[in-house]
């Protein structure tokens, strides 16, 4: 992790002085209203809501890191949880769960998170900005499997485990896991033990999660941030910065040595770039 000891020990006092404990894994955070903060100019500025939607061999506590960091910062924080059943029902769920918060939104997302808020986001007026970590960013039309093979790089779908389960309507479909030789694909910049919990801790994803079109394309009409990271091996780099530049992202960031999972190894600089698209819409 590149969060050292000092660094949280500050993290620690900054949040119980605020009265607020870092999330535990799958948890959400506070669901109450930000306080607003004064800009000089007579007029109170409201800090957004940061939402968090985690992508495909992960749940919600992937996040921890980056929002232990967003929390310092002053800003409320939720995480969705993604059900990874692909775009008809990840979707609305997660469309749902944006109706549920008063106040503006800024819309994070890794991964397969990716698609899910740019179909999810599609209307939301609360929705103020996308924040695209590592994540697939479609058009309408578009599938991730389409995308992850328009460059080469991606390395994830040998060490992908497939095993069958029962959909409620009595089919077989197929859950796709990490397996357990996928860190070099999927995670090669955090140590090993931290590897093993995410591996154990991972929701798999349908596979039909790859064949879904996209409905709509929210970053059409929603300002977008794209972080790449320089030696992603799930997505490739170059995909994510071809679909970063089509969406007209504000901002792009690249983190030249991170692995796909740059929200658990480079949190600060996560939270930083999220931090730049919640002040520029607010």
């Amino acid at each position: 992790m590149s969060t050292d000891v000092s660094r949280r020990q500050v993290l620690a006092a900054g949040a119980a002085l605020a009265g607020s404990a870092a999330l535990t894994a799958g948890a959400a955070g506070t669901a109450d209203a930000a306080a607003p903060t004064g800009t000089g100019e007579g007029t109170p500025k409201v800090k957004p809501t940061i939402v968090l939607v985690h992508g495909g061999y992960a749940d919600s506590s992937c996040w921890n890191a980056t929002i232990k960091e967003l929390q310092y910062k002053g800003y409320t924080t939720v995480c969705g949880s993604n059900p990874l059943r692909g775009i008809p029902t990840d979707a609305p769920y997660i469309a749902s769960l944006l109706d549920s918060i008063s106040g503006p939104v800024v819309l994070v997302a890794h991964s397969m998170g990716g698609t899910v808020i740019t179909n999810a986001a599609a209307g939301k007026t609360n929705v103020k900005a996308l924040v695209y970590i590592a994540a697939f960013v479609p058009d309408v039309g578009e599938t991730q499997g389409e995308l992850i093979t328009k460059f080469p790089g991606s390395e994830v779908e040998p060490v992908s485990v497939p095993v069958p389960y029962t959909k409620a309507d009595g089919t077989t479909g197929t859950d796709l896991y990490l397996g357990k030789d996928g860190q070099a694909a999927f995670a090669a910049d955090i140590s090993t033990a931290d590897f093993q919990v995410l591996q154990a801790t991972q929701r798999p994803f349908d596979a039909d999660s790859f064949i879904y079109p996209t409905t709509a394309a929210a970053w059409k009409t929603i300002p977008s941030w794209g972080l790449v990271a320089g030696r992603d091996k799930a997505i490739p780099p170059a995909c994510e910065r071809w679909m970063y530049s089509r969406a007209n992202a504000r901002k792009v960031v690249e983190v030249p040595r991170s692995s796909h999972v740059v929200m658990i190894s480079h949190p600060r600089i996560v939270a930083d770039l999220i931090e730049d698209a919640a002040e520029a819409t607010s």
